[in-house]
């Protein structure tokens, strides 16, 4: 059976990009300059701002550890987690992102602890699966970071 693959949400990310084109995505005030993630479609959130149009832009696909952490514990609703399946930690990680000049949160790729994530080294975003419904064919997508070899290409 096909999987339908499904954002967790809609317009944070590329979807049905493949890994080389895979981009967070942002939004930018035509009157500050200031970067949102997640999006925002309304008005822009800082406070100082005179007021611009808000453009949709792909957010930097690399950045710096800022802090990571491992979850040990099933977090509540509104996560997707069936609960009669085992709980597997996972290792969330806060990326700084210079360009943009924030700090973005996300789940780590599969298999990479908070031991190769050290601060300050450099991770690179990625399509990434949050849960899968194998009987409804449903596959929630979300993005993941990874650690990125010294020379330029990943671990």
């Amino acid at each position: 059976m096909p999987h339908t693959r499904i954002p967790v949400v809609a317009g944070w990310f590329t979807e049905g990009a493949g890994e080389e084109d895979f981009r967070l995505l942002g939004t930018r005030c035509s009157g500050c300059w200031s970067v949102h993630f997640p999006r925002e479609d309304g008005h822009c959130r800082n406070p100082g701002c005179p007021g611009g149009e808000l453009e949709e832009v792909p957010l930097s696909k690399r950045g710096t550890v800022w802090s990571c952490t491992d979850g040990r514990y099933r977090p509540p609703p509104p996560y997707l987690s069936d609960p009669e399946v085992p709980w597997v930690p996972y290792t969330l990680v806060a990326v700084e992102l210079a360009a943009e000049r924030m700090v973005v949160l996300g789940q780590a790729a599969p298999g990479v602890g908070v031991g190769e994530l050290p601060v300050g080294s450099t991770v690179e975003v990625m399509p990434g699966v949050l849960d899968e419904d194998a009987a409804a064919g449903i596959v929630h997508t979300t993005w993941h970071w990874r650690p990125v070899g010294e020379q330029g290409t990943t671990s």
